[in-house]
C-alpha cells in the first residue's frame, strides 16, 4: 500500500495508523504518472484511488487502461431533501460546510415547502455562503423523490418529516444521510462511509469507494466428458448462427460420437 502526498505530519501520522508500506512525497497529476508508469524511485502499482483537483482526476482517468481507478471524482456537492418538523440552523451549516470544498461544489436544497426554503436561504446568506446554491421548490413528494433520482447526489441528506417516507425509495445517491442529526461533515470524517464517492450524477451507475476496488474476481472452468458432451450439443447451433465455425468445431469435437476414443 502507497501513500502519495505532499509532507505533512498529520499525513504521516494517519499513514502509519492505516499500515501503508511506502510513502511519497508527491502529488498532482505528477505522482499519478509515476505510480502508474513507475519510476526509478517508485514502483509502479495496480490500482490508484483517492481524492484529487482536476488534474488529478484526468491522469486517473487517462491512465485508467493500465491501472484500476475508483472513478472520477469531483467537484463535490450535498443536496439536501427538508420537510417539516426540523432545525433549519443544523441544515444551512451542512450546506456551508460542503461550500468549503470549493466555489464549484454545488450545494441544493429541495422541499415541497417554499416557507422552508426561504427561511434557509436566509440562514446562507446570512453565512455569506460561497459556490453554487440551488433551492428547488417541488410541487408534491413524489416530485421531491423524482428530482432526487434525477440529480443523483455524491452526498443526499434527508431531513424533516418525510424522512422514513423518501429514504426507502432512493436509489441513485453516492451516500444517504438519514435524518436531521446526520449532517454529511459525519459521512465525511467518523460516520463509517467513505469519503470518496460518485459526483456530477455518477451515483447513477457508480458506487464509492470499497474494498471492492482492490480485489478482483476470476472464473474457472472444470468440465468432465458428459457436461462437454450436453454442452457441446446447446452450444454449437449457437456458435453456428453466429458465424464462428472453429468454436463450433472445437465444442463439438467433444461430443462422445466425435471423440476417436
Amino acid at each position: 500500500v502507497c501513500v502519495a502526498a505532499p509532507p505533512h505530519p498529520l499525513i504521516h501520522a494517519a499513514a502509519v495508523l492505516c499500515g501503508a508500506d511506502e510513502v511519497y512525497r508527491m502529488g498532482g497529476a505528477q505522482a499519478i504518472a509515476a505510480l502508474a508508469h513507475g519510476t526509478e524511485s517508485v514502483a509502479a502499482v495496480d490500482v490508484i484511488v483517492g481524492p484529487g483537483n482536476l488534474y488529478v482526476q484526468e491522469a486517473k482517468v487517462q491512465l485508467s487502461d493500465r491501472v484500476g481507478i475508483d472513478g472520477f471524482a469531483g467537484p463535490s456537492d450535498l443536496c439536501v431533501a427538508v420537510s417539516p418538523g426540523v432545525d433549519l440552523e443544523p441544515l444551512a451549516l451542512d450546506l456551508l460546510a460542503q461550500s468549503e470544498h470549493g466555489d464549484d461544489s454545488p450545494v441544493v436544497a429541495v422541499s415541497e415547502d417554499a416557507a422552508l426554503l426561504d427561511a434557509l436561504a436566509a440562514r446562507l446568506d446570512a453565512d455569506r455562503h460561497r459556490g453554487i446554491r440551488v433551492l428547488v421548490h417541488a410541487a408534491d413528494l413524489e416530485t421531491v423523490l423524482a428530482f432526487l433520482e434525477g440529480f443523483a447526489a455524491e452526498h443526499l441528506q434527508l431531513a424533516g418529516a418525510d424522512v422514513e417516507v423518501l429514504a426507502p425509495r432512493i436509489r441513485t445517491a453516492g451516500l444517504l444521510l438519514v435524518g436531521e442529526h446526520s449532517g454529511t461533515a459525519f459521512g465525511d470524517y467518523v460516520a463509517g462511509s467513505n469519503h470518496t464517492l460518485p459526483t456530477d450524477g455518477r451515483g447513477r451507475f457508480a458506487s464509492g469507494l470499497s474494498a471492492r476496488h482492490f480485489r478482483r474476481r476470476m472464473a474457472e472452468v472444470r468440465i468432465d466428458g458428459d457436461a462437454a458432451d450436453a454442452l457441446a450439443r446447446a452450444a454449437v447451433p449457437i456458435a453456428e448462427a453466429e458465424g464462428f465455425p472453429a468454436h463450433a468445431a472445437s465444442m463439438a469435437a467433444r461430443m462422445r460420437e466425435n471423440q476417436s476414443s
